[in-house]
């Protein structure tokens, strides 16, 4: 286990998901990850933060009643100062759909989508300082967008964020990993026209786990569903999951874990 020390603007410092019955959903990550939970700050409505030994990992939320909108994490960029980020962010093809808002003493935050249209957050940290902990079961450990090309999004988040972008030089791979000070922090993929007809392009969080193969079987024993079986990749281990709302993500035990 690796607490953070802190999170450079530009580098992923949170997810959080937003579903429909906040109480099934604490149940099922408490089972996969051993996730305990507290009060998340009120002006964010009925909403938690997960932690492990005491450390804040990850937060989850519960939709209106009356809103239908897609259960998907979303993963959230730091910044220093969220205002100058969201202009940047609208002047460079992006939309802001909440914020910046304050959420107490826990900082800024908006909830924006990228020219492609996939949704991620930005968060200015103050109190909350993000993500606690990383490298062991049930921690946040990567983030990738997956999009139609990777050309002009690229272009976007280097404009907002001034990541380096280092292609993968490949025939079959439209690949480009996002760093800062020289250490990847992100990437992005390009997958033409096989994107998921009902999601678009949107960005898909990994977690550590232990084992793939039984945190999978765990997952639908728990009312999940496995997308895409455990397989072996230069990343780890790693296997495309949903909840039981339909979250989906990734679970990966990496190389050298």
């Amino acid at each position: 286990m690796t607490e953070a020390t802190g999170h450079t603007p530009g580098a992923p410092c949170w997810v959080s998901l937003m579903v429909h019955s906040l109480d099934t959903t604490q149940a099922f990550y408490a089972e996969l990850f051993g996730w305990e939970f507290s009060p998340g700050p009120p002006q964010l409505g009925p909403y938690v933060r997960a932690l492990l030994d005491g450390k804040e990992v990850a937060g989850i939320g519960r939709l209106p009643a009356d809103r239908h909108l897609g259960v998907a994490w979303t993963p959230y960029l730091a910044t220093d100062d969220a205002g100058p980020t969201v202009e940047k962010i609208r002047s460079y093809g992006g939309t802001v759909g909440v914020g910046p808002l304050d959420a107490g003493d826990a900082g800024r935050l908006a909830i924006v989508t990228d020219p492609a249209g996939a949704v991620f957050g930005i968060w200015q940290l103050a109190a909350h300082r993000g993500t606690a902990v990383y490298g062991t079961h049930g921690t946040p450990v990567w983030e990738e967008l997956l999009t139609t090309e990777t050309a002009s999004v690229g272009k976007f988040y280097q404009a907002v964020f001034g990541y380096e972008l280092e292609p993968v030089v490949s025939a079959d791979s439209d690949y480009v990993t996002l760093r800062l000070e020289g250490r990847a922090v992100a990437a992005l993929r390009g997958v033409g026209n096989s994107l998921p007809r009902d999601r678009g392009p949107h960005w898909m969080t990994y977690f550590e786990v232990e084992d793939t193969d039984e945190t999978a079987r765990r997952v639908v024993e728990l009312g999940g569903q496995v997308l895409r079986p455990p397989r072996d990749d230069p990343r780890g281990r790693l296997a495309t999951v949903a909840d039981p709302e339909g979250a989906v993500f990734t679970i990966v035990r990496t190389t050298g874990h």
